[in-house]
């Protein structure tokens, strides 16, 4: 008796081997192109290669550090809020009084500004000493004057000691 199935398996047995070879075949062209491709775009020209290489070392960003006005000045009550106030007086948040809000800052204002100054400088409440920025006790009493003077108040603004004079 003859067996049906012996040419179904002999064939099976060779596709599976061509398959393999295949697969072998495969494996080494990508390997032959991962090694030999980057060494034929080779630039010729030293400078262009420099360049090239400059541009792919770029940072991914910068950081920027925020320096004194020329001359040594402070900045002012606006300056300082913009950058640093405005986070949390501009919508009132963690309980802040709003920038403008004269019911906010009005029993504030009996306190008087060297209350002010000091909780500003030292922190009161979620606010942290000097509102968190890094800011000068004059920029920090400019921009208490600042706000206040906008909720209705009518400090004076400090000046720098050699503005005193």
């Amino acid at each position: 008796m003859r067996d049906v199935h012996t040419p179904a398996r002999q064939r099976g047995e060779a596709s599976s081997k061509n398959l393999v070879t295949l697969a072998v075949v495969a494996l080494l062209v990508v390997l032959v192109g991962i090694f030999f491709l980057p060494n034929s775009q080779k630039m010729s020209d030293p400078a262009a290669e420099a360049q090239a290489v400059a541009e792919r070392l770029q940072p991914v960003g910068t950081v920027e550090v925020m320096v004194a006005k020329a001359g040594g000045g402070a900045r002012s009550g606006e300056e300082v809020y913009k950058a640093v106030c405005a986070a949390c007086h501009a919508a009132g948040a963690l309980g802040a009084p709003k920038f403008g809000d004269a019911s906010a800052w009005g029993p504030r204002l009996g306190a008087g500004y060297a209350a002010l100054l000091n909780s500003a400088l030292k922190g009161k409440n979620a606010m942290p000493a000097q509102g968190g920025g890094d800011t000068s006790d004059l920029e920090v009493g400019r921009a208490v004057v600042y706000m206040v003077n906008n909720a209705g108040g009518k400090f004076d603004e400090p000046k720098a000691p050699a503005e005193a004079k």
